[in-house]
């Protein structure tokens, strides 16, 4: 256990060497705290111009862009500079929060909600920029973990946080300097981008707009021909629905419900936002397990709990019931995404999940019209019975198919835990190793056997699960692998034959992964793509200075 804490404790010095990512760190940090306290601020102030009606219209007008240029934004990541996307983004969002700020304060809430929109759809650079910028900037792979560790940590507090700072602001100073603030925070995030350097992907490929329209079209199809599939994206989005509900909800509930100031919209943000990250430390828990179970439980109390809050509980009871459905919504989205991350072949998984992205935002803006619709019928506690209502519904049309939801769906808990032991696999998310565990096939190996020889084509890499294995290249010794590394990844990554042959030294089992899943987790991830291409890199780096030493070795021992 010591040990471990030390390795940890060494990945966080390597991040702390590396001041451009410490920047990359602090910049979305900034970030990401004006991204939720804006919302929470333009929702509170629209709120009080014309109730629920006006602000879940300002809710779908700031949606709608937005979803429209995300895919935009996340081609231009891959095909110019991340850094200039990046740069842009933030300083596009400090101008467009500053005049929020100015409209808002000199009364002039159309302009006020156009800035809103601009700044809103500029949020949806920062992501995809980011995700091309860091593995450029990082030196080692300690550095890109610690750096996808600390972000994640970021995003995590990141409701909670911007809650409180929202209603602090708003109750001290007003509405208009959270976005005054926010343009401020935006400001120093972009002066912190603007200090980046790196290049970019590459160009634009030719085809991409009917490769795109053909990945959606066979993400569709498949849905289409799997009911667990269309079920599992039905409840996704239907919790998209709730969460773009939850945000005016928030407003409602302190203002008309609790009669309190504007600033507890923030505060209660912020104890959903504790739920939540409770939730996500307790995430790891579902890896390897059957989760249908968890997800009909977890849809249940969130719709409970936003239930119960039309009853009337007072102030504490409403933050204990919000902190509740921050912790079921939380566990439910990790839960659905995995059981979906299982259940989807490898090589279609990301355009499954480009077609989730879209229900989702379709599901927000839908949310955002919901609550207005219910108000004006009913009133607030319609409203809150009513968005209680939509999970139930959405497992209501499921109908017995959520009870067996993974029925047949082995969990590769063996699998599981052997990739989890692999360094080139670290940075891939827990619901993409489950994925990738079951694709893989076992093998035993005799003692004595060639797993594979040097100047073959590459088809596969291999995991070791148990004995070990000599690589030699030229008949040099190379080294000696066991359980917790693989074989075979730099002639899938690179398109050479292979560089070494691997024989086993001992009697052997193994997991195989074929090619184009491999492909398609390691270069599909970021992270994992950088990682890899390093690992690669010292791998080769070091054959050839052993291969060089052994060399010199023969001709002094034959010269002698």
């Amino acid at each position: 256990m010591g040990s471990k804490a030390g390795s940890r404790r060494g990945v966080f010095r390597a991040l702390l060497g590396n001041s451009a990512l410490m920047r990359v760190v602090a910049a979305y940090s900034l970030f990401i705290v004006t991204e939720y306290s804006v919302w929470i601020a333009m929702l509170v102030y629209a709120y009080s111009r014309g109730g629920a009606t006006i602000a879940g219209l300002v809710a779908l007008a700031q949606l709608v862009p937005a979803a429209a240029l995300a895919p935009v934004f996340a081609a231009l990541a891959d095909r110019r500079s991340p850094v200039a996307l990046l740069l842009g983004g933030y300083l596009t969002q400090a101008v467009a929060m500053g005049a929020t700020a100015v409209a808002v304060a000199a009364g002039a809430p159309l302009a006020a909600y156009g800035a809103a929109i601009v700044a809103s759809t500029a949020v949806t650079t920062t992501r995809p920029a980011q995700s091309a910028l860091i593995p450029s900037l990082s030196v080692t792979p300690d550095q890109l973990t610690a750096a996808n560790v600390a972000l994640a940590w970021v995003e995590a507090t990141a409701i909670t946080l911007a809650g409180l700072l929202t209603g602090v602001v708003i109750a001290l100073s007003g509405v208009a300097v959270v976005f005054a603030v926010c343009a401020g925070l935006g400001g120093c995030a972009a002066a912190l981008a603007g200090t980046f350097r790196a290049r970019a992907a590459g160009g634009a490929a030719t085809g991409d707009r009917e490769a795109v329209l053909a990945g959606l079209g066979d993400s569709v199809r498949l849905v289409s021909r799997q009911p667990r599939l269309r079920l599992m994206l039905a409840l996704l989005t239907a919790e998209a629905v709730v969460l773009g509900s939850l945000d005016l909800l928030f407003v409602i509930l302190a203002v008309t419900v609790l009669d309190r100031p504007q600033e507890w919209a923030g505060y209660l943000n912020a104890a959903y936002g504790v739920g939540a990250v409770l939730a996500a430390l307790a995430g790891v828990l579902l890896v390897g397990r059957r989760l249908g179970g968890p997800i009909l439980a977890a849809a249940l109390l969130l719709s409970g709990a936003l239930a119960a809050l039309a009853t009337g509980v007072g102030v504490t009871g409403t933050v204990a019931l919000l902190m509740l459905a921050g912790a079921s919504r939380a566990l439910l989205d990790v839960a659905t995404r995995t059981l979906l991350q299982r259940s989807v072949p490898t090589d279609v998984i990301g355009r499954v999940f480009g077609l989730l992205e879209g229900l989702m935002m379709a599901g927000l803006a839908v949310g955002s019209l919901l609550v207005p619709a219910l108000v004006y019928l009913g009133g607030d506690r319609l409203a809150l019975i009513g968005v209680a209502a939509v999970l139930p519904l959405g497992a209501a049309a499921g109908g017995r198919g959520l009870f067996r939801l993974d029925a047949g769906t082995p969990v590769p808990v063996v699998q599981i835990a052997l990739l989890r032991s692999i360094p080139l696999f670290a940075e891939l998310p827990v619901p993409s190793i489950e994925g990738l565990a079951a694709a893989l096939t076992p093998a035993d190996v005799p003692a004595g056997a060639v797993l594979m020889h040097q100047g073959d084509t590459g088809d596969a890499y291999v995991a070791i699960a148990a004995g070990e294995f000599d690589v030699t290249q030229d008949g040099n010794l190379l080294r000696t692998c066991g359980r917790g590394e693989g074989v075979g990844e730099i002639a899938l990554l690179r398109s050479i034959p292979r560089t070494a042959t691997v024989t086993a030294k001992t009697d052997a089992t193994v997991y195989r992964l074929a090619r184009e899943p491999f492909l398609t987790a390691v270069l599909g991830h970021a992270a994992t793509q950088q990682h890899a291409e390093g690992i690669a890199d010292a791998l080769l780096a070091a054959d050839t200075a052993l291969g060089a030493a052994e060399t010199d070795e023969t001709d002094s021992a034959g010269r002698g």
